[in-house]
């Protein structure tokens, strides 16, 4: 793709090992919904979600690492949280997704529409909008220039979210499908002019917000991996 990106199409606890260090993880791996009897993973038929991934290999890699599905790994007790909160979600689904974080930092919350991404989808169940994955590179002050490896990549949302605010990207995909999927958005991602610099600026809300983290200012509409 270029210097800034490298794609790896395999199973991540092959690659990893090959990988040196790099600045951040951060991830949306299978959770094991479908293996929990969660209705909506049935009915998707999350065949590649009958078992939660192995995250707790991944905290060594990097000093910064996010884990969205945080909730369903026995990772350490964190404060720095991240919460997406779907104002739109149905009765029988969640109303907010976790990403756990190994910041000491306080936790943060950004309000943003299902609806709104469906102009964005490309065929992945679970795909995170891609204003919700540049908020979470934005939240954990992840510098331009800085790499960001995603092993569990699925359609490449995080990718997206890197190029376009200037930050190199490392992606592993085991699924050839959701691989070339990933390419493809990044590759119309790294066609594009970047959007830089990240938008710190916004309302970082801890407890009860009364105000929301602002992306008005975002290009583009930005539903839940990667």
């Amino acid at each position: 793709m270029s210097d800034d990106v490298t794609l790896y199409l395999g199973d991540c606890l092959d690659i990893l090992p090959t990988l040196g260090k790099v600045d951040a993880v951060v991830t949306d791996p299978p959770y094991g919904i479908y293996a929990c009897g969660g209705k909506w993973g049935h009915k998707a038929d999350l065949q590649w979600d009958r078992q939660a991934a192995d995250v707790m290999h991944l905290l060594d890699i990097a000093p910064i690492v996010a884990i969205w599905g945080g909730n369903y790994f026995g990772l350490p007790p964190s404060r720095g949280w991240l919460v997406w909160h779907k104002p739109d979600s149905v009765p029988s689904a969640a109303d907010v997704e976790l990403a756990w974080t190994n910041q000491d930092m306080n936790a943060k919350y950004i309000r943003h529409s299902i609806a709104a991404t469906n102009g964005e989808r490309v065929g992945h169940p679970t795909q995170k909008p891609v204003r919700v994955m540049r908020w979470t590179l934005d939240m954990l002050n992840i510098p331009i220039g800085a790499t960001v490896l995603d092993p569990f990549m699925g359609s490449g949302t995080t990718g997206v979210a890197c190029v376009r605010t200037g930050r190199r990207f490392i992606g592993i995909e085991i699924s050839e499908d959701y691989f070339k999927i990933a390419q493809k958005r990044i590759a119309e991602a790294q066609a594009q002019p970047p959007l830089f610099p990240p938008s710190n600026n916004g309302f970082h809300l801890t407890a009860a917000p009364a105000r929301l983290w602002n992306d008005d200012d975002l290009d583009g509409a930005a539903a839940g991996e990667p």
